[in-house]
């Protein structure tokens, strides 16, 4: 009986897993990694040093006003909504 639960749990874990690695891409209404730098840089960031998709939007890394700063930006517009100092 334990071998069956231990089996069941671990094949739920890896389900997770997999699900959990799906949602980190972007839907196929976003708008694409390259349109967002360009918005990016039009909003003043001058260097873009990571951008990925992650939890619903595009997360990142830049530099905005010679600064390290920690973005989120609007997965359809490239609209930054959220941003502050990196740490």
């Amino acid at each position: 009986m334990n071998r069956i639960v231990a089996t069941m749990v671990a094949g739920l874990i890896a389900a997770g897993a997999a699900t959990a690695a799906r949602a980190d891409q972007p839907g196929a209404d976003w708008m694409p990694a390259e349109q967002v730098r360009q918005k990016l840089m039009q909003a003043g960031y001058s260097q873009i040093t990571q951008l990925k998709a992650d939890d619903g939007h595009w997360e990142g890394e830049g530099v905005k006003n010679g600064q390290k700063m920690d973005f989120h930006a609007d997965p359809k517009t490239g609209a930054i909504t959220k941003e502050k100092p990196d740490d």
